[in-house]
């Protein structure tokens, strides 16, 4: 079902797409509305334009893709389903996140991951293609943040990586280490049976964008998680 969102408010938009009887729809000329799939468990949409922020809150099993940039706060608190975006996107991607994924072919901003968790079966994903702002993965919890900095000089990760973080694990692919990294966080060079660990990832990545997993891996990726002695683990947990 095709749907021209010229005009339509976001309220609007997403009752015509929560009460049709079918599963897949295309959204043409969209701009700016927000919410677009808010809550939205069984449901593909396919977007054509620029979704205003909070793209897919809430999220609860449908897939969204993009076909352009997104704006801020995409996957806001999403439990499950995938949003893909073939462009850009901005700040808080994925903020507290619980399940999930959502791939990103090029850039995004500030704060991506900020307190994304995982508990037990429920385990967020973010695969970024390109670079990241300041404060990535900031107090993450749980799940796998992976930035592959393609087409990226230099490390692709802004200042103040980690802040907080408690929880989870980021891969970043770069020749250089992130820079003032604090103290609650321990970073290595991932081996290659870590690596492997996010193929699964970096193969839909692919899928969805191109380019070559075995390739991608070949860099060097650094492993980011939280250390032990992390003072800000004892404000979430009692041991």
């Amino acid at each position: 079902m095709t749907i021209d969102a010229k005009n339509l408010g976001y309220d609007e938009l997403n009752k015509m797409i929560k009460d049709s009887a079918e599963d897949k729809f295309e959204l043409t000329n969209v701009l700016g509305q927000r919410y677009i799939g808010a809550g939205m468990s069984d449901k593909e949409i396919k977007i054509a334009g620029t979704p205003g922020n909070a793209l897919g809150a809430y999220l609860n099993g449908a897939k969204i893709i993009v076909h352009g940039n997104a704006q801020d706060a995409i996957g806001d608190t999403m439990n499950d389903g995938a949003i893909i975006v073939h462009g850009n996107c901005g700040d808080t991607t994925g903020y507290a996140m619980r399940s999930g994924e959502i791939y990103v072919e090029g850039n995004a901003g500030y704060r991506v991951g900020i307190h994304m968790k995982s508990y037990k079966e429920l385990y967020p994903i973010i695969v970024i293609g390109g670079k990241v702002g300041d404060f990535l993965g900031e107090y993450q919890a749980g799940g796998i943040i992976v930035v592959l900095g393609i087409g990226a000089e230099g490390c692709p990760v802004g200042s103040f990586c980690g802040t907080g973080m408690h929880g989870g694990e980021m891969f970043i692919r770069s020749e250089n280490a992130p820079k003032g990294l604090p103290a609650q966080v321990c970073c290595s060079e991932a081996t290659a049976e870590e690596k492997e660990q996010i193929r699964r990832y970096i193969d839909r990545f692919v899928k969805h964008f191109g380019n070559n997993t075995d390739e991608l891996l070949k860099s060097r990726f650094w492993k980011l998680i939280p250390n032990s002695a992390n003072p800000y683990k004892q404000l979430y947990v009692n041991n």
